[in-house]
């Protein structure tokens, strides 16, 4: 048997654009999105859901009752349900977050967002958030999609990251460069 490492990000990447076409066709662009973004929470919230993603003992049968179920459960639009199914008989389910992470970022690219990272020490209000928002979206004259962490283990400020722009206050980055200079002298 083929080994499951050489299913790379493109494998991925094209599954995430296949979906992403029929859904554009089907004119369900939008409620396929949010689908998915629920479906991708639900495997980020139940542990039970992600062992048996992961696991590739999990018999076929019982991964699409599953599916059947979830998609029943959450009424999920057919379409997702026929592409789950379909990942389940092509044995790529255990990419299924990978390719939903995928399709939801072309959803992203084709509106003209960027992605923008947020990491900061403390932790921030939707205020402040919306705020930094409207900065970043100025700022790149583009929209802005915001994927925010509160990380604890900064000392102090942000650490924005914008497509592969790094914008950093972070004091933890600052004494390092000072301290690099320091080495340097």
């Amino acid at each position: 048997m083929s080994s499951n490492s050489d299913f790379s990000n493109t494998s991925s990447k094209r599954y995430a654009l296949a979906l992403f076409e029929l859904s554009d066709e089907s004119k369900k662009l939008d409620v396929i999105e949010e689908q998915i973004n629920a479906f991708l929470q639900l495997i980020t919230a139940s542990k039970d859901f992600n062992n048996l993603i992961k696991d590739p003992t999990t018999n076929q049968d019982d991964l699409v009752k599953v599916i059947t179920k979830i998609s029943d459960n959450f009424k999920l639009d057919d379409l997702i349900k026929n592409f789950l199914v379909f990942l389940v008989n092509k044995r790529r389910f255990f990419y299924v977050e990978q390719i939903m992470k995928g399709f939801v970022e072309i959803c992203s690219e084709k509106r003209g967002e960027l992605k923008a990272e947020l990491k900061s020490a403390k932790e921030l209000s939707d205020d402040e958030l919306n705020k930094i928002t409207d900065e970043l979206t100025k700022n790149f004259s583009s929209k802005i999609k915001l994927n925010y962490k509160h990380d604890k283990s900064l000392i102090g400020g942000l650490i924005v990251q914008v497509g592969s722009t790094m914008v950093d206050t972070s004091i933890k980055n600052k004494l390092q460069q000072i301290e690099n200079r320091m080495i340097e002298a």
